[in-house]
């Protein structure tokens, strides 16, 4: 058996731990959406409380068949079956992480935490970023004739039609031509 994590590895390896659960999608969209009831976020929280008390006081060998289990019973507690992988996935880079915490090593949670900074970083951006675009989607994106200067990519394989000169588009030939009418039709008078 393995000495137990005590001081700054303990408190390093549980930030670990909230850290890999938080980056799992399956259990984030079963916290979110309530999945397990009202109390998703508590059984989330549970689970990161359950995995921390498997490692520090088991005094059997760790394997990861056993980790997977709570891992599993922890999703089935929230109305998810994971069938993607991502149990073994997290359960691995948990095994990995205390291994490496046991060592003083912390590259792994290091890792975790700057992923998890740059993420914030990029929401943070991506939330300014929609606030920036949704000031300008008003009056001020449309045009005195009430059409948008929004520009519009057409696929390569489709010719751009001249802008204000086509009304419709009739047909495309076999060649790749395509036949359209003009707005300055002539009515013939009788």
């Amino acid at each position: 058996m393995a000495p137990p994590l005590v001081g700054e590895a303990l408190a390093l390896f549980t930030e670990g731990i909230s850290m890999t659960l938080s980056r799992w999608t399956a259990l984030q969209l079963a916290v979110e959406n309530k999945w397990g009831g009202r109390d998703s976020r508590q059984k989330a929280e549970k689970l990161a409380s359950d995995i921390l008390s498997w490692f520090t006081r088991s005094r059997e060998p760790l394997y990861i068949d056993d980790l997977e289990i709570i891992l599993e019973e922890a999703m089935d507690s929230l109305n998810t079956t994971v069938d993607d992988g991502s149990v073994t996935e997290v359960a691995e880079n948990l095994l990995v992480m205390h291994g490496e915490s046991l060592e003083g090593n912390y590259q792994s949670i290091t890792n975790l935490r700057a992923a998890s900074q740059k993420r914030a970083s990029c929401t943070k951006q991506s939330v300014n970023a929609d606030k920036d675009d949704s000031d300008t989607v008003g009056d001020e994106a449309m045009g005195d004739d009430g059409s948008s200067d929004m520009m519009i990519d057409l696929p390569e394989s489709q010719p751009k039609p001249p802008s204000n000169s086509v009304e419709e588009v009739k047909e495309a030939d076999p060649d790749g031509w395509v036949k359209v009418s003009s707005r300055n039709k002539t009515k013939k008078k009788k």
